[in-house]
């Protein structure tokens, strides 16, 4: 299922023993475009880092009526981790240190978005191990909070902003961003991508997609309280004529 990014933002994180604190932000790589951290403010409960990281990896069954993720760690454990600051960008070195610490194979070095998996869950019964290919240079991890409000940049002139994400719960996984066209069509939010993107400016806060406002004008709006299904996606791919990335075996 498809998730609001905005929408999980105040969720509560739970630990085995206890909550370790509410998700203030997201980390995302810029290359998979999939959120490998929550930013989580502790609030004071403990003496140390007042935000802390925490993968998906670690979830267990989240509580979306409650707003609470479930973590299959101890609030010692999470306590010790290590630390970073939410001002300052995560190093690949960071990365070794917290997946070392927490004896989970790394995600890169291989061929799928989780390792050699989809989905995240499958690194937690892995050893720390690191098998795959040495990744050099320092990961590209982006703040959603930070892109949220980035201008899209069209072939003939700008579009809007973002607004917000869209992502798969299972892989975590960015479907799509939410594009909000107030600054010239009344207020239609659409949905873009990020494999349409074709460059991203991170200096000018600036995202550029090839295609012209008129072909957002006339594409399928998007409401916050519309599910997503098979159907409108479906829609939204063979409206800007692109490949869809789901199988004929994953239809809904």
């Amino acid at each position: 299922m498809l998730r609001s990014v905005k929408a999980l933002e105040g969720f509560k994180v739970s630990a085995t023993d206890g909550d370790v604190g509410d998700v203030r932000d997201f980390y995302f790589d810029d290359e998979h475009w999939t959120i490998r951290y929550l930013v989580v403010d502790t609030g004071g409960f403990w003496q140390g880092p007042r935000e802390v990281l925490i993968s998906p990896i670690a979830f267990r069954e989240a509580d979306w009526s409650a707003k609470l993720f479930n973590v299959a760690l101890s609030r010692e454990k999470v306590k010790d981790s290590p630390s970073t600051s939410s001002d300052r960008p995560v190093s690949r070195q960071f990365e070794r240190n917290y997946y070392q610490y927490y004896g989970w194979s790394p995600y890169w070095g291989y061929g799928g978005i989780w390792g050699t998996s989809q989905y995240p869950e499958a690194l937690a019964a892995l050893s720390g191990s690191e098998t795959g290919e040495q990744a050099t240079g320092d990961a590209h991890l982006r703040s959603a909070r930070e892109v949220t409000g980035y201008t899209i940049q069209g072939s003939d002139d700008e579009i809007g902003h973002v607004r917000d994400f869209l992502v798969d719960d299972r892989t975590w996984t960015i479907r799509y961003l939410v594009v909000y066209t107030s600054n010239w069509w009344f207020g239609k939010s659409v949905l873009l991508a990020p494999h349409w993107i074709e460059r991203v400016s991170w200096e000018e806060s600036k995202v550029h997609v090839n295609l012209p406002r008129e072909a957002i004008k006339s594409s399928p709006e998007w409401k916050p309280d519309q599910p997503i299904d098979r159907e409108y996606e479906r829609s939204l791919y063979t409206f800007f004529d692109r490949p869809p990335y789901w199988s004929d075996e994953e239809e809904e």
